[in-house]
């Protein structure tokens, strides 16, 4: 597992673009979604506050995807495609962070990832965030 460390530095596959990130809650906050487009991105995710993320470098390599209700901001880089970060759409104060792109962090570093219940999103339903289960990593000897 990693550090407790809030503050980290990132960047995409090709390293075009450089982030560093205050989270919020260590890696307590980690996660998954369900939703369509989670669910074809297979990203772990942890938050960080509006704010939160300082792009060091290549701010002009990043470009977004909305889709749905086109309210949430799904930020990539431009030149190597990888999934860097997004503001959250239950609640458009956090970002929510790729942990792959974090260095020295792996999305399998953390046995139990919560998955949320993107599906039926909060937003949606009226309803309190759903977890829909929990995606396991169990490493082979």
């Amino acid at each position: 597992m990693p550090g407790d460390t809030n503050i980290r530095t990132g960047r995409c596959h090709c390293g075009a673009v450089h982030f560093e990130v205050a989270l919020s809650d260590g890696f307590s906050s980690i996660r998954r979604c369900n939703c369509s487009y989670c669910r074809m991105r297979g990203a772990v995710v942890v938050m960080a506050e509006m704010g939160g993320v300082n792009i060091l470098k290549g701010e002009d390599m990043l470009t977004t995807y909305r889709f749905n209700t086109r309210t949430v901001k799904h930020f990539f880089c431009s030149r190597c495609g990888i999934y860097t970060h997004h503001q959250r759409r239950s609640d458009p104060n956090l970002h929510a962070v790729n942990v792959a792109c974090l260095d020295g962090v792996s999305p399998f570093d953390f046995s139990e990832v919560p998955v949320m219940d993107g599906i039926n999103h909060t937003n949606d339903t009226g309803k309190p965030t759903r977890r829909a289960g929990t995606l396991r990593y169990v490493p082979s000897d």
